[in-house]
């Protein structure tokens, strides 16, 4: 009897917190803690942290809901592993790592189960279904200059991959990033989390998806936090009570032939994108059409928020603690970060030639929406605004950088997987 009581405290997540690797599990546990914290009391993008926080705290209390490897060597040797990287492996005193990965019985718990939406890219082009079918292009086919301050803010995507690769030529036993990791981290600066995934899917190593997944999710719900002193630090108030003309009226016609027409330029000049420019503008023509209400209903709402969900979850299960707390992994959100503010500063400088240029018809403040997290970025913009002047209404001009940002974290993605991918 009292064997079994033992046996089964034991298996208890108290007794594996406090053996071997179980500290980084109960960090993470913290880490998923403050992300409910952030999106319940503070109410930081909630839809996306809500699903991202359950997942990580439910895979550091149980990892095996993720998913379990069983490798038996012999009659006797059973070793259960979840999620090991092979250098881990090692530390275990495993000497064919390798083979050992690719021999293991892999078992799939409920999140790994879901997980497949990830490895498959399917949450990602699905995702992107919805946003076309809940985005308007109307500011940014009114005023299409804009389009420029969503390419300036691209130049993070640039920066974070060409920042990766120093780190890996510097730091080679440390930070051995190959280019496909390099331009993973990258499109975090995108601020585009299904972008993120699909190119980290095709092009950095298996080890790495979880990280550059969380971090590209993480700075999109955390656009509230982050952007408010950069945009506060390279603007002047002047610059940001600068109020805007109203836009002029799209047609329905312009409306119609906007997804039509970037569809086909953008995949014929980037094929690689196709996936994702393909989906978003399929989303935006349905929306546009009038005649298919029942489609935009269903991808604008139950389609949007059930791979919401389920990506969510994914991508909050990846972060187990004894594989996420690892020095690559947290460079990634180093270069995420970095990435993320220099394309935020990058916006703002397009943003405030662009005022020049227009001798003051440009509010500057617009150009750090051209990051792709729609509508967060362009919400932000408009909030800053009205705390200067609450007859300040730059929600709509925002929207243009900011839409233009999806298009171009898309195109720089295609141009990514047309260098490097297989």
């Amino acid at each position: 009897m009292w064997q079994l009581i033992l046996e089964f405290l034991s298996k208890t997540g108290i007794a594996y917190f406090f053996s071997g690797d179980g500290w980084m599990n109960l960090i993470m546990i913290g880490v998923g803690s403050l992300f409910l914290f952030l999106a319940i009391k503070k109410k930081f993008e909630p839809y996306l942290l809500i699903p991202i926080a359950v997942g990580m705290i439910l895979v550091n209390v149980f990892p095996a809901v993720y998913m379990t490897y069983t490798y038996t060597e012999g009659p006797l040797v059973v070793e259960s592993f979840a999620a090991l990287t092979e250098a881990q492996l090692a530390a275990k005193g495993f000497v064919d790592t390798a083979t050992v990965l690719e021999t293991a019985e892999l078992e799939r718990g409920l999140l790994g189960v879901l997980h497949l939406g990830v490895e498959h890219e399917l949450y990602p082009c699905l995702i992107f279904i919805g946003i076309g079918a809940t985005t308007d292009f109307g500011p940014l086919i009114s005023n299409k200059k804009t389009m420029l301050l969503g390419a300036a803010a691209q130049i993070g995507i640039f920066a974070a991959f060409l920042g990766a690769i120093a780190l890996s030529g510097l730091w080679p036993s440390v930070f051995d990033f190959t280019v496909g990791d390099a331009a993973g981290i990258g499109i975090i600066g995108g601020a585009d989390g299904p972008t993120a995934i699909l190119v980290s899917n095709k092009l950095a190593r298996p080890e790495l998806t979880a990280g550059i997944a969380l971090a590209a999710y993480s700075y999109m719900a955390l656009v509230p936090v982050i952007f408010p002193p950069i945009i506060k630090t390279f603007t002047t108030k002047k610059e940001r009570s600068i109020k805007m003309e109203a836009l002029r009226e799209v047609s329905k016609g312009e409306k119609i032939l906007f997804p039509i027409i970037v569809t086909l330029v953008c995949t014929v000049l980037v094929p690689s994108c196709t996936p994702l420019i393909g989906c978003l503008m399929f989303g935006n023509l349905i929306k546009e059409s009038g005649v298919v209400p029942n489609l935009v209903h269903t991808a604008s709402n139950a389609l949007l928020y059930i791979c919401t969900i389920c990506l969510g979850l994914s991508v909050g299960a990846t972060a187990l603690g004894t594989t996420f707390l690892q020095p690559k992994t947290l460079m990634i959100f180093a270069l995420g970060i970095t990435a993320f503010v220099v394309a935020a500063i990058c916006g703002l400088l397009g943003g405030k030639v662009m005022c020049w240029a227009t001798k003051g018809k440009v509010n500057p403040m617009i150009g750090a929406a051209g990051v792709s997290a729609v509508p967060m970025a362009a919400r932000v913009v408009h909030k800053i605004g009205q705390e200067e002047d609450n007859s300040n209404y730059l929600l709509m001009h925002a929207m243009g950088p900011n839409v233009a940002g999806v298009i171009g974290s898309a195109i720089a993605a295609g141009i990514l997987l047309a260098m490097f991918g297989a």
